[in-house]
């Protein structure tokens, strides 16, 4: 008997099986999403900085409509960021477009200097809406 809800987008990159990781785990009313990049489909990195971010969230966001949820549901944020101190400013206005209104989820951002060739990384937990009543 499988240990672990395991959530998969609609169309979910190569990389979860390439190197064999679930996007997201249910536990107990909670959405512990492993780390989101800009992959393609294919898994390769996006080049561009900027597009990267844009389609890390992206791909975020499908992980989190596939278990229900959505960005208003996320409770704690981790990015990672390499090279953070020529790239933050750039990822936050990024942020702020799929960031949504306070109150905000807490958030940590890490300098990393590799990220198996991407730049960004944003890993969330998120509270799962209570099932409608009825």
């Amino acid at each position: 008997m499988p240990t672990r809800d395991a959530v998969f987008p609609l169309r979910p990159h190569a990389l979860y099986a390439l190197h064999r990781y679930s996007p997201a785990v249910r536990s107990d009313g909670f959405l512990f999403v492993s780390g989101q990049v800009g992959a393609r489909e294919d898994g390769s990195p996006e080049p561009d900085f900027e597009q990267q971010v844009h389609l890390a969230f992206e791909n975020l966001n499908a992980v989190l409509a596939a278990a229900g949820a959505s960005f208003d549901d996320v409770i704690d944020v981790t990015f990672f960021v390499v090279d953070p101190a020529s790239r933050f400013e750039r990822a936050w206005q990024i942020v702020s477009e799929f960031w949504g209104e306070a109150p905000f989820p807490t958030a940590t951002v890490v300098g990393v200097t590799w990220l198996a060739g991407f730049d960004f990384e944003i890993k969330v937990v998120a509270r799962l809406p209570e099932p409608p009543a009825g």
